[in-house]
């Protein structure tokens, strides 16, 4: 009986240390779901206490000719399930960032400029970095593309972020624009026009 726990424990245990060396960094108290598709582990790093959910896509591909390509999250981070992250140079998911499912998440787009050929056969157009907030809140079915998030933001359900939002603010529509931002002086949040300014009420 003891010869074959430990043959179950030994087993648990290359398996479990095969997932982390897969990948460039792989944190303590980390859960990526065995369902999660990648084909570039290498070029991915999973800080501490990350949780990866269920059926996801994440993957590092020097598309478009980057020296480097990476796809970082940091401690913390809880990616729900479903999400699409793609990076073809650098995506970022700074600490306790939040998820939820069908998530799309990209720095780059296909090229569409020529009429005569497929989209699909076109080269993959390399956009900004991106780089996702501590602290943030990712709602359902929402895209980022080539933006930044800042700092404990919250991008409402179905939004299509295609430009970057400040640190501390509620975005919504598609394109998202910004309709709340935290006054520092009044220690609240605000109502503010599509640029971020505040309403006076």
């Amino acid at each position: 009986m003891k010869r074959f726990l430990r043959k179950i424990v030994l087993y648990l245990g290359g398996v479990i240390l095969g997932k982390r060396r897969r990948y460039a960094h792989y944190g303590k108290n980390s859960s990526v779901s065995d369902t999660v598709k990648t084909g570039s582990p290498q070029n991915i790093e999973i800080g501490d206490n990350v949780c990866i959910g269920m059926r996801t896509w994440m993957d590092a591909v020097p598309l478009t000719g980057k020296e480097t390509c990476r796809l970082v999250f940091k401690n913390g981070a809880t990616i729900g399930e479903y999400n699409h992250i793609y990076a073809t140079h650098s995506i970022v998911f700074e600490e306790d960032v939040l998820t939820a499912n069908f998530v799309y998440v990209s720095d780059n787009l296909h090229g569409y400029e020529n009429i005569d050929v497929p989209i699909r056969k076109q080269s993959i157009k390399q956009l900004n970095p991106v780089v996702i907030g501590k602290g943030c809140w990712i709602g359902e079915h929402v895209s980022i593309i080539g933006a930044s998030i800042g700092a404990n933001s919250v991008i409402g359900a179905n939004s299509v972020v295609t430009r970057d939002i400040p640190d501390y603010c509620v975005a919504v529509g598609a394109p998202a624009v910004i309709i709340k931002r935290y006054d520092m002086e009044r220690q609240c949040w605000r109502k503010t026009n599509k640029m971020g300014g505040f309403i006076e009420e």
